[in-house]
């Protein structure tokens, strides 16, 4: 299941659709090629953070926490300068944005310059469901997820390929209310390997950068 399967749940994709100007269809296919990205941001924050997931739960938590999503997914326009804040946090600089909007548009054949719209408003989506699903992991047992366990461990699992296991979090369970059960939602530790290099923001910029050669 993907993550933009969820926000479609929610109501997202129809919001970001609406304010954007174009279809259901083509705001989640644009959301599908931005969030790998986003969600490579932030695990290079997860690994960069002295106190590691818990300084990536602290740093969603500044940046609006799970207000994030509130605006987006209201019936008015979405400050997205609250999105550019968290692109600024998880990419460090326009030039990325930039980069990831275009490799979207190759991906999808989207306007780069609608893509880069609709970025700030899929970053603040993703933002602030992960720290929605966050308060609902610290709500289960240590062993059940603990800091981002559930929620970010489920996201990850959906967008970068984790395997399933028995160790559900926050966003098992509301996978399991969204979309009428399935697996349970990977193991955060299972499914993130701070040591490893591999990472989808990475590769892109790598192949951009050889692009340009």
């Amino acid at each position: 299941m993907q993550l933009t399967d969820i926000f479609a749940q929610l109501g997202g994709m129809d919001q970001v659709a609406k304010e954007l100007g174009i279809s259901p269809a083509q705001a989640s296919m644009g959301a599908a090629a931005l969030v790998p990205a986003i969600l490579g941001g932030m695990k290079k924050q997860a690994q960069t953070q002295p106190t590691g997931l818990e300084g990536l739960a602290g740093l969603l938590g500044g940046l609006g926490g799970g207000s994030l999503l509130d605006e987006v997914l209201a019936p008015k326009a979405t400050n997205v300068s609250r999105g550019n804040d968290v692109l600024g946090q998880i990419f460090g600089s326009k030039d990325v944005s930039r980069t990831v909007a275009q490799g979207a548009s190759t991906q999808t054949g989207l306007d780069p310059a609608l893509l880069k719209k609709m970025l700030p408003m899929v970053a603040m989506l993703v933002a602030g469901y992960m720290a929605k699903q966050n308060m609902t992991s610290n709500a289960q047992p240590a062993n059940q997820g603990g800091v981002l366990g559930g929620a970010l461990g489920g996201v990850l699992g959906s967008v970068l390929g984790g395997g399933a296991s028995n160790n559900a979090g926050g966003l098992g369970n509301v996978l399991g209310g969204l979309l009428g059960g399935g697996r349970a939602a990977p193991n955060l530790a299972q499914l993130l390997d701070l040591n490893s290099s591999k990472n989808p923001l990475d590769e892109l910029l790598s192949m951009a950068a050889k692009l340009q050669k």
